[in-house]
């Protein structure tokens, strides 16, 4: 049986799963018939590759959803649903290339239609986030959401941070004391250990509530201004909105009539100017700050505990490999997790951030031993 067959009819299952289960849980009755209805597309292509399976394996059926596509909506709860919104924009894109390129093999001309799915995933995850709460780890900003592009990234990046810059701190410590251990007592690194947990955790609660709160500040700034000038010009105001809707497309009669309606009272008005003008998610300026420090402290010290535990009940080289032992696993599971939203296989992504993070501690632990040694004499 053709294995890429069978990887294709396993995404159109999930995605129809995806699509279905939003759905469901999206509160905004327009959004809702959009998912359902690229569902049961999805599900009609799910069934015509069946009948080409079923040529060769009568007995085929169709798969169920795959535990990834489980445990992603599982993590939505969570998180928040949005990076499950921009791998479904990523699965759309690469089915999208991978029909026009078939037709071009075929010498036939693509019709346009094979992008529809993707377009229409671009706008929905651009001008649209599913109106459902998670819990305080979705409110998590600052510079690592802004990398990923959603908390569930944050919280895999935060949890790693601790874990190699932990790991790399006891294990240089660990280095310097030697291969038996004896020239730095193995609670000078249980303390080292829990000093760079605190520090760490401490440090980046602290950058994410400057950056929460610095980010507020700073919109509510801009929102003020904007307030004032709406009512000191709002012809002008209403002007520069017009050339914003034509910048997206819309032509000038339909850009008038649009920012006509809107600016018939000052909420409406000032409401656009925030999305379209200032591009700021007014539901952002509702996180707390405070929330997001204990979020980062909370997923750095995740991390940054596992190299450490070892050293609570063991010592020397059995306390080495012990921490070792417990930063692999704990490597491996981040390295895991990125799945969900990069699509690369389980053991590759694992096993690639283990051993990105053994390098960094090998690194440390060689400085390590060379400062112990040069100390010693």
């Amino acid at each position: 049986m053709n294995p890429q067959l069978l990887e294709q009819v396993q995404t159109e299952v999930d995605t129809a799963f995806f699509y279905k289960r939003l759905s469901e849980l999206t509160k905004d009755e327009t959004m809702g018939k959009i998912f359902e209805n690229l569902s049961k597309i999805e599900e009609s292509h799910a069934a015509h590759m069946l009948e080409k399976i079923r040529k060769e394996s009568p007995d085929f059926v169709l798969p169920a959803p795959s535990t990834k596509a489980k445990i992603q909506i599982k993590l939505g709860k969570v998180f928040g649903y949005d990076f499950i919104l921009n791998d479904l924009t990523n699965t759309e894109k690469q089915i999208a290339k991978a029909a026009v390129r078939s037709k071009m093999n075929l010498g036939e001309t693509p019709s346009g239609f094979e992008t529809n799915h993707f377009q229409i995933m671009q706008e929905v995850s651009k001008n649209h986030s599913l109106p459902i709460t998670g819990s305080i780890i979705s409110k998590f900003e600052g510079r690592h959401k802004s990398i990923g592009g959603n908390a569930l990234r944050a919280a895999v990046l935060g949890a790693n941070d601790g874990l190699v810059s932990n790991m790399s701190l006891v294990m240089g410590v660990a280095g310097a004391a030697g291969v038996a251990g004896a020239a730095v007592p193995n609670s000078t690194i249980l303390l080292t250990g829990i000093a760079g947990l605190l520090a760490g955790a401490i440090s980046m609660a602290l950058g994410e509530w400057l950056s929460v709160q610095s980010s507020r500040e700073l919109h509510l700034k801009q929102i003020a201004l904007e307030a004032e000038e709406i009512e000191s010009s709002p012809e002008q105001e209403r002007e520069e909105l017009v050339l914003l809707y034509q910048a997206k497309g819309m032509d000038l009669q339909a850009a008038e009539a649009l920012s006509h309606k809107v600016f018939e009272n000052k909420d409406t008005a000032l409401e656009a100017i925030i999305k379209e003008e200032l591009n700021i998610d007014p539901d952002e300026l509702g996180g707390s700050a405070w929330e997001a420090a204990i979020a980062s402290f909370i997923l750095f010290a995740f991390g940054a505990i596992l190299p450490v535990i070892a050293f609570m009940f063991l010592s020397g080289n059995n306390a080495i490999v012990v921490s070792l032992s417990f930063s692999v696993v704990g490597l491996f599971a981040i390295g895991a997790t990125t799945t969900l939203f990069t699509g690369k296989g389980v053991l590759f992504s694992g096993f690639r951030q283990v051993l990105f993070g053994l390098a960094a501690a090998a690194v440390t632990f060689a400085i390590g031993r060379l400062i112990g040694v040069s100390i010693t004499g």
